[in-house]
């Protein structure tokens, strides 16, 4: 079963689109874990005891683990996890070309999926394109004010480059691993891609704290009810000022979110 099977499956036992972004912000993790060796897994640990119920994956970003003590954090969240039979999507936005590409494409040897960038064109892909079990979700259209800088520029054929990118994707997709990072702050975007890939899951990041459209990205997000809607520090830091309590509240806010995404799923 390659990653989309295997998250369709999951969606089902959990019914839950949710994806969980794991970002321990070391200056945000409570006082009372700061003493493990590994806070930041101590951390994780708990957000994933509290949430795995409610998540279709878990979505670590690599900048808050690259340290030594990072990675070592990451490793174990990331065994963790899937002890819980909860699927990894490393967010690492990696591309690069020849032998360094190939070298960052070795992480799926531990993650179930990753998200890349397409800028460098389709050879910096490849490795992780040619990984039949593995998901990819290419950056399309983020979420941030910035984004428009590059992604809305008009081609010659009259498309943006976010558009251009959704094709590209879209041909890339040989072995039906391949899906769309598309924020969710501009609802008419996410239905024009959804009209022009009508095929490819969507990773709809920019629900929580950016205040995104939570219908829409139900709505044009999923593929044959496959795909998924991010929220990060809305979930993981809702009990931030709760103390020994904050894992319980994390465990509240995915299931409140995972409940309001439901009212929109068929």
């Amino acid at each position: 079963m390659n990653f989309f099977d295997r998250l369709h499956d999951r969606i089902l036992t959990v019914d839950s689109i949710v994806s969980v972004g794991l970002d321990p912000d070391p200056e945000r993790i409570p006082d009372h874990l700061q003493e493990y060796d590994l806070p930041r897994w101590a951390f994780n640990r708990r957000i994933i005891d509290a949430t795995h119920e409610h998540a279709a994956v878990y979505k670590p970003n690599a900048a808050f683990y690259e340290d030594p003590d990072g990675w070592a954090a990451l490793e174990e969240t990331i065994a963790y996890a899937h002890g819980k039979d909860v699927p990894v999507l490393l967010d690492a936005k990696r591309a690069d070309i020849g032998n360094t590409t190939r070298q960052y494409a070795t992480i799926l040897d531990r993650v179930d999926a990753i998200t890349v960038n397409p800028y460098l064109g389709r050879d910096s892909l490849q490795p992780f394109l040619s990984n039949e079990e593995a998901g990819v979700f290419v950056l399309c259209r983020t979420s941030n004010p910035g984004g428009a800088d590059l992604q809305d520029l008009e081609l010659e054929t009259g498309d943006a480059i976010y558009e251009r990118v959704a094709a590209l994707a879209n041909r890339w997709n040989e072995h039906d691993n391949v899906g769309l990072v598309v924020g969710a702050t501009n609802p008419d975007e996410l239905e024009d891609l959804r009209e022009q890939v009508p095929d490819l899951p969507f990773l709809v990041p920019g629900v929580g704290t950016q205040g995104g459209d939570a219908e829409a990205a139900v709505e044009y997000g999923l593929a044959d009810g496959v795909g998924l809607v991010n929220s990060s520090r809305g979930i993981i830091f809702a009990g931030e000022d709760q103390g020994e309590a904050f894992a319980k509240a994390s465990g509240r806010a995915a299931k409140q979110l995972k409940r309001r995404l439901n009212r929109y799923r068929d």
